[in-house]
Protein backbone atom coordinates (compact mmCIF):
# COMPACT_ATOMS: atom_id res chain seq x y z
CA UNK A 1 0.00 0.00 0.00
CA UNK A 2 1.37 3.33 -1.20
CA UNK A 3 2.19 5.47 1.72
CA UNK A 4 0.38 8.46 1.19
CA UNK A 5 -0.19 11.93 2.35
CA UNK A 6 -3.81 12.90 3.29
CA UNK A 7 -5.12 16.27 4.23
CA UNK A 8 -8.22 16.79 6.68
CA UNK A 9 -10.23 19.47 6.98
CA UNK A 10 -11.93 18.72 10.01
CA UNK A 11 -9.57 16.87 11.55
CA UNK A 12 -10.20 18.06 15.29
CA UNK A 13 -13.46 17.14 15.42
CA UNK A 14 -15.25 13.56 16.56
CA UNK A 15 -14.63 11.67 13.34
CA UNK A 16 -11.38 13.47 12.49
CA UNK A 17 -9.49 12.20 15.36
CA UNK A 18 -10.55 8.92 14.65
CA UNK A 19 -9.88 8.75 11.69
CA UNK A 20 -6.20 10.35 12.01
CA UNK A 21 -5.49 7.90 14.64
CA UNK A 22 -6.48 4.94 11.56
CA UNK A 23 -4.85 6.74 9.18
CA UNK A 24 -1.63 7.21 11.10
CA UNK A 25 -1.99 3.25 11.56
CA UNK A 26 -1.50 2.82 7.72
CA UNK A 27 1.91 4.19 7.65
CA UNK A 28 0.03 7.16 5.50
CA UNK A 29 1.09 10.94 6.52
CA UNK A 30 -1.39 13.43 8.29
CA UNK A 31 -2.32 16.71 8.30
CA UNK A 32 -5.19 18.18 9.92
CA UNK A 33 -6.43 21.73 9.34
CA UNK A 34 -7.24 23.27 11.65
CA UNK A 35 -9.13 27.06 12.63
CA UNK A 36 -7.34 27.40 15.82
CA UNK A 37 -8.36 28.55 19.15
CA UNK A 38 -9.56 25.09 20.49
CA UNK A 39 -6.27 23.90 22.47
CA UNK A 40 -8.13 21.24 24.21
CA UNK A 41 -9.12 19.60 20.69
CA UNK A 42 -5.98 19.68 19.12
CA UNK A 43 -4.52 17.80 22.05
CA UNK A 44 -6.60 14.86 21.38
CA UNK A 45 -5.11 14.21 17.90
CA UNK A 46 -3.20 11.23 17.93
CA UNK A 47 0.95 11.64 17.87
CA UNK A 48 2.27 11.96 14.79
CA UNK A 49 -0.41 14.31 13.04
CA UNK A 50 0.51 17.93 11.95
CA UNK A 51 -1.61 20.45 12.61
CA UNK A 52 -1.86 23.73 10.68
CA UNK A 53 -3.76 26.76 11.63
CA UNK A 54 -5.62 28.45 8.96
CA UNK A 55 -8.78 29.87 7.22
CA UNK A 56 -9.96 26.22 5.15
CA UNK A 57 -12.48 28.99 3.72
CA UNK A 58 -9.71 30.59 1.90
CA UNK A 59 -8.96 29.38 -1.35
CA UNK A 60 -5.08 31.11 -1.03
CA UNK A 61 -4.34 28.98 2.10
CA UNK A 62 -6.15 25.72 0.93
CA UNK A 63 -3.50 26.20 -2.51
CA UNK A 64 -0.60 26.60 -0.15
CA UNK A 65 -1.32 23.53 1.99
CA UNK A 66 -1.90 21.25 -1.07
CA UNK A 67 1.16 21.79 -2.45
CA UNK A 68 2.52 18.27 -1.55
CA UNK A 69 -0.74 16.88 -0.54
CA UNK A 70 -2.09 13.15 -2.20
CA UNK A 71 -5.84 13.32 -1.20
CA UNK A 72 -8.29 15.54 1.08
CA UNK A 73 -10.65 14.21 3.40
CA UNK A 74 -13.50 17.10 3.77
CA UNK A 75 -15.11 16.20 7.40
CA UNK A 76 -15.74 19.90 8.00
CA UNK A 77 -20.15 20.43 9.12
CA UNK A 78 -21.60 21.84 11.90
CA UNK A 79 -25.28 20.87 13.14
CA UNK A 80 -26.73 23.90 13.90
CA UNK A 81 -26.49 27.54 12.07
CA UNK A 82 -27.00 31.20 14.07
CA UNK A 83 -30.72 32.14 13.00
CA UNK A 84 -32.90 29.54 10.82
CA UNK A 85 -32.79 30.55 6.84
CA UNK A 86 -30.14 27.96 6.15
CA UNK A 87 -27.14 30.58 5.13
CA UNK A 88 -25.05 29.12 7.93
CA UNK A 89 -25.43 25.47 6.52
CA UNK A 90 -24.75 26.36 3.04
CA UNK A 91 -21.23 28.49 4.11
CA UNK A 92 -20.13 25.45 5.56
CA UNK A 93 -21.03 23.14 3.48
CA UNK A 94 -21.82 24.05 -0.13
CA UNK A 95 -19.75 27.30 0.10
CA UNK A 96 -16.33 25.86 1.52
CA UNK A 97 -16.98 22.58 -0.58
CA UNK A 98 -16.61 24.92 -3.87
CA UNK A 99 -14.11 26.29 -2.57
CA UNK A 100 -11.93 23.17 -1.73
CA UNK A 101 -12.39 22.01 -5.37
CA UNK A 102 -11.22 24.92 -7.06
CA UNK A 103 -8.04 25.10 -4.97
CA UNK A 104 -7.90 21.35 -5.84
CA UNK A 105 -7.74 21.80 -9.55
CA UNK A 106 -5.61 24.55 -9.08
CA UNK A 107 -2.54 22.23 -7.23
CA UNK A 108 -4.11 19.40 -9.36
CA UNK A 109 -4.53 17.22 -6.32
CA UNK A 110 -7.39 14.69 -7.75
CA UNK A 111 -8.62 12.56 -4.88
CA UNK A 112 -11.51 13.74 -2.16
CA UNK A 113 -13.36 12.14 0.24
CA UNK A 114 -16.44 13.96 1.22
CA UNK A 115 -18.49 13.59 4.60
CA UNK A 116 -22.29 14.44 4.32
CA UNK A 117 -24.97 12.79 5.87
CA UNK A 118 -27.91 10.20 4.66
CA UNK A 119 -30.55 11.62 3.31
CA UNK A 120 -29.03 14.73 2.04
CA UNK A 121 -31.28 16.49 -0.23
CA UNK A 122 -34.70 14.80 0.92
CA UNK A 123 -37.38 16.49 3.28
CA UNK A 124 -37.23 20.38 4.52
CA UNK A 125 -33.94 20.11 6.80
CA UNK A 126 -31.25 22.99 6.23
CA UNK A 127 -29.09 21.10 7.20
CA UNK A 128 -29.99 18.02 4.67
CA UNK A 129 -30.40 20.63 1.59
CA UNK A 130 -26.92 21.74 2.13
CA UNK A 131 -25.38 18.98 2.48
CA UNK A 132 -27.21 17.66 -0.54
CA UNK A 133 -25.77 20.67 -2.45
CA UNK A 134 -22.52 20.25 -1.29
CA UNK A 135 -22.35 16.55 -2.84
CA UNK A 136 -23.67 17.61 -6.10
CA UNK A 137 -20.54 20.11 -6.07
CA UNK A 138 -18.52 16.78 -5.93
CA UNK A 139 -20.26 14.73 -8.21
CA UNK A 140 -19.66 17.54 -11.12
CA UNK A 141 -16.13 18.48 -10.01
CA UNK A 142 -14.54 16.00 -11.85
CA UNK A 143 -12.33 14.93 -9.02
CA UNK A 144 -11.90 11.32 -7.65
CA UNK A 145 -14.29 11.22 -5.26
CA UNK A 146 -16.02 8.72 -2.69
CA UNK A 147 -18.44 10.64 -0.72
CA UNK A 148 -20.37 8.94 2.45
CA UNK A 149 -23.65 9.39 4.10
CA UNK A 150 -23.53 7.88 7.48
CA UNK A 151 -27.05 8.01 9.95
CA UNK A 152 -25.78 9.15 13.73
CA UNK A 153 -22.59 8.16 14.49
CA UNK A 154 -21.59 6.85 17.87
CA UNK A 155 -18.36 6.51 19.48
CA UNK A 156 -16.58 8.09 22.87
CA UNK A 157 -17.49 11.50 23.32
CA UNK A 158 -20.44 11.49 20.70
CA UNK A 159 -23.72 13.74 20.00
CA UNK A 160 -25.87 10.95 20.46
CA UNK A 161 -25.88 8.94 23.58
CA UNK A 162 -23.24 11.27 25.29
CA UNK A 163 -25.79 14.26 24.78
CA UNK A 164 -28.45 12.28 26.19
CA UNK A 165 -26.26 11.01 29.07
CA UNK A 166 -26.09 14.27 30.02
CA UNK A 167 -29.25 15.63 30.20
CA UNK A 168 -30.20 12.53 31.83
CA UNK A 169 -27.85 13.53 35.08
CA UNK A 170 -30.48 16.13 35.85
CA UNK A 171 -33.61 14.94 34.21
CA UNK A 172 -35.98 12.15 35.78
CA UNK A 173 -38.32 12.71 32.87
CA UNK A 174 -37.54 13.69 29.45
CA UNK A 175 -40.08 14.85 27.32
CA UNK A 176 -38.99 14.00 23.66
CA UNK A 177 -40.51 15.47 20.31
CA UNK A 178 -40.73 12.03 17.57
CA UNK A 179 -39.84 9.92 19.68
CA UNK A 180 -40.34 7.19 17.20
CA UNK A 181 -37.76 8.53 14.99
CA UNK A 182 -35.75 5.63 13.81
CA UNK A 183 -31.59 5.58 13.95
CA UNK A 184 -29.36 3.18 12.90
CA UNK A 185 -26.30 4.29 14.60
CA UNK A 186 -22.73 3.63 13.08
CA UNK A 187 -19.92 2.80 15.38
CA UNK A 188 -17.18 5.39 14.74
CA UNK A 189 -14.42 3.17 14.24
CA UNK A 190 -16.53 1.63 11.25
CA UNK A 191 -16.54 5.04 9.66
CA UNK A 192 -13.13 5.75 10.17
CA UNK A 193 -12.28 1.90 8.31
CA UNK A 194 -15.07 3.09 5.46
CA UNK A 195 -12.56 6.42 5.09
CA UNK A 196 -9.41 4.62 4.94
CA UNK A 197 -10.24 1.56 2.96
CA UNK A 198 -11.44 3.88 0.35
CA UNK A 199 -8.04 6.10 0.18
CA UNK A 200 -6.64 2.74 -1.07
CA UNK A 201 -9.04 1.41 -3.51
CA UNK A 202 -9.78 2.99 -6.95
CA UNK A 203 -12.67 1.02 -7.34
CA UNK A 204 -14.21 3.34 -4.82
CA UNK A 205 -14.01 6.43 -6.77
CA UNK A 206 -17.33 7.83 -8.03
CA UNK A 207 -19.49 5.96 -5.41
CA UNK A 208 -22.13 6.75 -2.68
CA UNK A 209 -21.76 4.80 0.52
CA UNK A 210 -24.83 5.00 3.13
CA UNK A 211 -23.27 3.98 6.51
CA UNK A 212 -25.43 2.32 9.03
CA UNK A 213 -24.42 0.25 12.00
CA UNK A 214 -26.80 -3.34 12.20
CA UNK A 215 -29.19 -2.25 14.82
CA UNK A 216 -32.48 0.04 14.07
CA UNK A 217 -33.86 1.75 17.20
CA UNK A 218 -35.93 4.97 17.99
CA UNK A 219 -35.17 8.35 19.42
CA UNK A 220 -36.68 7.10 22.93
CA UNK A 221 -35.00 3.42 23.05
CA UNK A 222 -31.81 5.39 22.49
CA UNK A 223 -32.46 7.27 25.68
CA UNK A 224 -33.48 4.24 27.77
CA UNK A 225 -30.57 2.20 26.53
CA UNK A 226 -28.45 5.18 27.84
CA UNK A 227 -30.19 5.48 31.30
CA UNK A 228 -30.24 1.56 31.68
CA UNK A 229 -26.35 1.41 31.07
CA UNK A 230 -25.80 4.12 33.36
CA UNK A 231 -28.07 2.31 36.19
CA UNK A 232 -30.38 5.14 35.98
CA UNK A 233 -34.41 5.16 36.16
CA UNK A 234 -35.77 7.48 33.88
CA UNK A 235 -38.82 7.92 31.56
CA UNK A 236 -39.32 9.43 28.68
CA UNK A 237 -42.49 10.91 27.69
CA UNK A 238 -42.88 11.21 23.71
CA UNK A 239 -44.50 14.47 22.67
CA UNK A 240 -47.20 14.79 19.88
CA UNK A 241 -46.32 16.55 17.16
CA UNK A 242 -47.85 19.92 18.01
CA UNK A 243 -45.62 20.05 21.78
CA UNK A 244 -42.67 18.07 19.87
CA UNK A 245 -42.43 21.37 17.30
CA UNK A 246 -43.04 23.70 20.38
CA UNK A 247 -40.53 22.49 22.27
CA UNK A 248 -37.97 22.67 19.19
CA UNK A 249 -39.58 26.42 19.15
CA UNK A 250 -38.43 27.20 22.51
CA UNK A 251 -34.96 25.12 22.18
CA UNK A 252 -33.93 27.13 19.15
CA UNK A 253 -33.89 29.89 21.41
CA UNK A 254 -32.12 27.87 24.35
CA UNK A 255 -27.98 29.00 24.66
CA UNK A 256 -26.21 25.75 22.68
CA UNK A 257 -29.61 24.75 20.93
CA UNK A 258 -29.81 21.61 22.71
CA UNK A 259 -32.84 21.21 20.00
CA UNK A 260 -33.68 24.00 16.61
CA UNK A 261 -36.18 23.79 14.11
CA UNK A 262 -33.98 22.34 11.82
CA UNK A 263 -33.37 19.72 14.11
CA UNK A 264 -37.02 18.85 14.03
CA UNK A 265 -37.40 19.03 10.70
CA UNK A 266 -34.61 16.59 10.67
CA UNK A 267 -36.08 14.43 12.87
CA UNK A 268 -39.23 14.03 10.67
CA UNK A 269 -37.22 11.43 8.44
CA UNK A 270 -36.00 8.24 9.65
CA UNK A 271 -32.03 7.66 9.53
CA UNK A 272 -32.08 4.50 8.11
CA UNK A 273 -31.24 2.51 5.11
CA UNK A 274 -31.39 -1.05 3.16
CA UNK A 275 -28.30 -0.02 1.30
CA UNK A 276 -25.38 -0.42 3.94
CA UNK A 277 -22.18 0.37 2.28
CA UNK A 278 -20.04 -0.99 5.41
CA UNK A 279 -20.23 -4.87 3.75
CA UNK A 280 -19.36 -3.46 0.26
CA UNK A 281 -15.99 -2.25 1.46
CA UNK A 282 -15.17 -5.12 3.42
CA UNK A 283 -16.08 -4.50 6.68
CA UNK A 284 -18.73 -5.63 9.31
CA UNK A 285 -20.97 -3.55 11.07
CA UNK A 286 -20.57 -3.12 14.83
CA UNK A 287 -23.03 -3.62 17.25
CA UNK A 288 -22.80 0.35 19.14
CA UNK A 289 -25.34 -0.96 22.40
CA UNK A 290 -22.19 -3.27 23.68
CA UNK A 291 -20.14 -0.54 23.22
CA UNK A 292 -22.18 1.84 25.36
CA UNK A 293 -20.08 1.47 28.70
CA UNK A 294 -16.61 2.72 26.21
CA UNK A 295 -18.99 5.25 24.60
CA UNK A 296 -20.28 6.51 27.92
CA UNK A 297 -16.63 6.38 30.03
CA UNK A 298 -18.40 3.63 32.33
CA UNK A 299 -16.00 0.84 34.03
CA UNK A 300 -16.79 -2.68 33.26
CA UNK A 301 -16.01 -3.90 36.80
CA UNK A 302 -18.25 -0.65 38.38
Amino acid sequence: MARQHVLILGGTGFVGRHLAARLLGDGHRVTVLSRGGDAGRRAQLPRGASVIEGDVADGQFLRAVLDDADAVVNLTGILNERGDDGDGFRQVFVGLTETLIQAMRDMRVRRLLQMSALHATDGASHYLMARGEADKRVRASQLDWTIFRPSVIAGPGDGLFCRFDGLLKLAPVLPIGRADAKFQPVWVGDVADAFARALVDDKTIGQVYDLVGPDTMSLAEIVRFTARARRRTRFVIPLPPGLGKLQAEVGEHLPGKPISRDNWRSLQLDSTSADNGLPKLGLTPTPVLPKLPEILGIARDA
